[in-house]
């Protein structure tokens, strides 16, 4: 395969990179121009009405007027801290389009503390956009199922502090099959208030057993779907599938909390295959990658940076980015190490995001700024873990830390999505990417 250059290679960012513009507060109309049916509104619709309106997780509806305007100068804080909506990628660094992005604008930020500064107007009733028409999520986005995996209910009872766990169950599949299509559906109302998120995978049939001897040499887990309340389904490009094979057994990873009334939390995985015997042109796969090198070591009171490195053998566009941490994890980084046939090593910051452990956000890649990479491309990962008492969310920073896979241990490494290319696809892609950037280039010429 021809080796390309630092300039080809990197047309993995085309469009991507461009910064979030400083001048944007500026811009920004006065606050006693901006109201809430006008400004305020499509904002809410867009990034947050998914989890906050009746019948979902969030705490709290904010759909109307008067179910906004009690929290105004909450909402001011969370999204000015940019605590809310829940997107932890570092806007500073690397890919910034992304398919399932609810991220707040830093002028779309600015709109809405001049609006809560100002007494946060209702404005024109008119001028209210109409309500938008949620998918419901108690139903099927992927059709009818060939296959559904129901976990065991889980009792949430009406107080306590969240709960982080796992729920296994076994697999009903003759043969091995390649997904199609996947959801994870929480049936009723109840679950849907008090599921938080959950994670689905196929695993070892006698993981469970490993994990409740202690044992730490636990073969990787396969990811199969998230679940997060706004994120129904996943339906995989044509002709590309996910293969589930027979032998496995499955396993949510949960986050429940409590909400006033005993409940118990069901959670379903449904799956639309490919005909059987069929196998499609691309494998998806979902791994973890850049494992630790070497053990965790986190003493008390110190921030620990640890590195992990995983070597593609073929050609790839990769889809999805996932961090994984535990508790004292803060942030964490993809770079991606070319291939240089002996010349100095070209390197490139993809994505980084900031942690938090209540969060587990996958990051979807638009499909013109996916990453292409050659055969020979080690996925590098950097993590960072804080082990002092400045970390809010540290259990214990007076004691010492390593990895494993109970809450209190921690972790090191991505889900990273990708398939696998031919030479000859790698080539192509390569290529649109260069027409693409010579447009785009030309355009914005013309416009200056």
């Amino acid at each position: 395969m021809a080796h390309h250059g630092n300039g080809v290679v990197r047309l993995a960012l085309i469009a991507a990179l461009a910064a979030v513009p400083s001048a944007a507060l500026a811009q920004t109309p006065a606050g006693d121009d901006v109201t809430f049916t006008k400004d305020i509104a499509p904002i809410l619709q867009r990034s947050c009405q998914a989890c906050h309106r009746q019948g979902e997780m969030a705490p709290m509806s904010l759909v109307t007027y008067q179910e906004v305007r009690p929290w105004a100068r909450s909402i001011k804080n969370r999204v000015v801290n940019r605590e809310m909506p829940p997107w932890h990628i570092d806007k500073n660094i690397g890919i910034q389009k992304f398919k399932n992005d609810t991220s707040l604008s830093d002028e779309e930020i600015a709109l809405i503390a001049g609006w809560v500064d100002n007494g946060a107007p209702m404005g024109n009733p008119e001028d209210m956009p109409p309500p938008v028409e949620f998918a419901d999520s108690g139903e099927w986005q992927i059709g009818e199922p060939d296959l559904v995996v129901q976990f065991p209910a889980y009792p949430v009872p009406a107080e306590g502090p969240d709960l982080f766990g796992n729920i296994y169950t076994d697999l009903e599949l003759d043969s091995d099959r390649y997904i199609k299509a996947i959801q994870t559906r929480v049936p009723d109302d109840a679950s849907r208030r008090v599921v938080h998120h959950a994670l689905s995978f196929a695993v070892e049939p006698d993981e469970q057993q490993m994990r409740e001897a202690g044992e730490t040499d636990i073969p990787a887990a396969m990811f199969l779907v998230e679940y997060a309340s706004g994120k129904l389904s996943e339906i995989y490009p044509e002709n590309s599938g996910l293969l589930l094979e027979s032998w496995r057994k499955m396993r949510l990873d949960y986050h429940l909390h409590s909400v006033g009334e005993d409940v118990d939390a069901k959670v379903e995985l449904g799956m639309v295959f490919h005909p059987e015997g069929h196998v499609p042109e691309h494998i998806r796969w979902s791994k973890q990658l850049g494992q630790h090198v070497t053990d965790l070591d986190i003493p008390p009171g110190k921030v620990v940076r640890t590195d992990g490195y995983t070597y593609f053998h073929k050609a790839a566009r990769i889809t999805a980015f996932q961090p994984h941490m535990h508790a004292l994890g803060t942030y964490q980084c993809l770079e991606l190490i070319y291939p240089t046939h002996g010349t100095p090593a070209e390197t490139e910051l993809v994505s980084c995001a900031h942690w938090d452990y209540n969060w587990h956000m996958v990051y979807n890649y638009a499909d013109d700024v996916a990453p292409i990479i050659p055969a020979g491309t080690v996925a590098h990962v950097i993590s960072w873990h804080d082990n002092t008492e400045a970390l809010r969310s540290n259990p214990d920073p007076k004691n010492w830390t390593g990895n494993g896979g109970r809450t209190i241990d921690e972790m090191a490494f991505v889900w990273l999505g990708w398939y696998d290319m031919t030479d000859e696809e790698y080539e192509a892609e390569i290529a649109e990417r260069r027409a693409l950037q010579e447009a785009t280039a030309a355009t914005d010429q013309q416009q200056q």
